[in-house]
């Protein structure tokens, strides 16, 4: 499971409805539960929305940490700082485009547009880049200078 149990778990324990919630986000309640179980993989943009609304970081939404957030925890995501933190973390992994598109089973072109800022990470991706390399999809992203998972 990527997210699902951790916004069931914060939906409930803050007593929030689904209404609520999808409401702030900005889509529909079939979605949404599509999302929560899983059935549909939510877009990063969507899951950043969960997160701000719970004042919770996508480190902890992903269980790669326990901790709820970072101190410097930064709402949105700051695509020109992600688009360079993710080319950074390639480089000085030794990785090309093409060496991390293998590793993460994609095409090599999706690595390019998320270094050009021509589309936005997946959270697929994103997943997969921080659990496999055990960076922070927060830092990733540009919400926290935090670069490592919070322990």
């Amino acid at each position: 499971m990527l997210y699902g149990n951790k916004l069931r778990y914060l939906r409930d324990k803050d007593l929030i409805k689904q209404t609520e919630l999808v409401k702030y986000i900005g889509i529909s309640n079939a979605s949404y539960s599509e999302f929560e179980r899983e059935r549909a993989i939510i877009p990063l943009k969507h899951l950043v929305k969960a997160c701000d609304y719970f004042d919770v970081s996508l480190d902890y939404i992903f269980s790669f940490t326990e901790e709820p957030k970072y101190q410097d925890l930064r709402k949105n995501i700051e695509k020109e700082t992600s688009r360079l933190r993710l080319k950074e973390f390639r480089r000085k992994n030794k990785l090309t485009q093409k060496d991390l598109a293998a590793k993460l089973k994609i095409a090599t072109s999706l690595i390019s547009d998320y270094e050009r800022d021509k589309r936005l990470i997946s959270t697929n991706v994103l997943y997969k880049i921080c659990k496999k390399y055990n960076i922070s999809a927060d830092y990733l992203l540009g919400r926290t200078d935090e670069e490592n998972i919070k322990n």
